[in-house]
């Protein structure tokens, strides 16, 4: 294959997933990672907490590897296309989407533990302090959402025509 044919198949492979995975995502992982309202009352016990709670493990493993793709998908990228400048940027990706990932796996186990308040009784007051991670999540992701959407931008870009002339043919064309 050659290296355009690769950078267009990676641009297909980024671009949706950037789309579904990170933005639309959330909100069906949300849904399916926490314990629903509906079993939270029938919940009886510590263990049944915790068991709930832990339950919801292996899909926040797998929320997590799929919000990886677009990620992986820069590093690959970066890999065909060795630039300097842009890989510090991509360095600095990486931690953004650990911190990322970090906060929002304990952000969903946390909300997971408490069943969405159900749980108080059985439970440390620490984990109610999930309920603030949302806002750390927003204050990490805001900056890796901009710069993973530029690097995608920069790496989808024909070699052949400057960003400038790209813009400008982009106007020229009726």
């Amino acid at each position: 294959m050659t290296r355009l044919a690769v950078r267009a198949l990676l641009a297909a492979v980024f671009w949706p997933s950037l789309f579904f995975f990170w933005f639309l995502g959330p909100f069906v992982f949300r849904l399916l990672s926490t314990t629903s309202s509906e079993v939270c009352p029938r919940l009886q016990t510590r263990s049944e907490f915790l068991a709930a709670a832990n339950g919801t493990i292996p899909m926040l493993a797998v929320q997590s590897l799929v919000y990886a793709v677009p990620v992986l998908c820069l590093i690959l990228w970066q890999r065909l296309l060795p630039e300097p400048a842009r890989a510090t940027h991509i360095v600095a990706c990486i931690k953004l989407f650990a911190a990322a990932t970090a906060v929002g796996v304990l952000w969903a186990y946390g909300s997971s533990l408490l069943c969405d308040g159900y749980g108080e009784p059985f439970f440390s007051p620490v984990w109610q302090w999930t309920s603030y991670l949302p806002l750390v999540g927003i204050a990490i992701n805001i900056p890796l959402y901009v710069l993973t959407f530029s690097l995608g931008r920069a790496f989808s870009m024909r070699e052949d025509m400057p960003a400038g002339d790209a813009a400008q043919a982009d106007r020229s064309v009726p």
